[in-house]
């Protein structure tokens, strides 16, 4: 079992390195920047990578790997990133039903939605929820 978790910090190491090497021209860039774009516009709709990758121009594959290179993480990450981020704006804006905010955010419960929440930001919906405006924007902003 060691063994097999060396292998696979290794494997991890290799990849992060071979992405780290890899360097996006200013085409790459703008098509990353429309799905950007497109999951911000389309934030309520299922987003699959193929939709995205399509948005791209790109395979599924290629896609994953210029995604990581451009935002740091893997486009179900950023996705859900943006899902809670909008989700604390509406907290932070006073939204009254905690399950309805978890709904609109792609969560079937209002137990599942809490916990990414607190995972993402440290603080329960209900606890962010009764920070002031400056504070919870701060918050959002650090770790969204």
């Amino acid at each position: 079992m060691i063994l097999l978790g060396k292998a696979v910090r290794g494997a991890r190491n290799i990849i992060g390195a071979m992405l780290s090497d890899i360097r996006l021209d200013e085409l790459q860039t703008k098509r990353l920047e429309a799905v950007e774009r497109y999951v911000r516009v389309h934030m309520d709709e299922r987003l699959d990578r193929a939709v995205l990758a399509s948005v791209a121009g790109f395979s599924v594959p290629h896609l994953h790997r210029l995604w990581r290179v451009h935002t740091g993480v893997n486009v179900a990450t950023y996705v859900r990133r943006m899902r809670l981020q909008r989700a604390a704006l509406k907290l932070r804006m006073g939204a009254v039903d905690i399950t309805e905010v978890a709904l609109s955010a792609g969560y079937d419960t209002h137990a599942a939605f809490s916990r990414a929440f607190k995972l993402q930001y440290g603080l329960s919906p209900s606890q962010f929820r009764t920070l002031d405006c400056w504070t919870a924007t701060r918050i959002v902003h650090e770790r969204g």
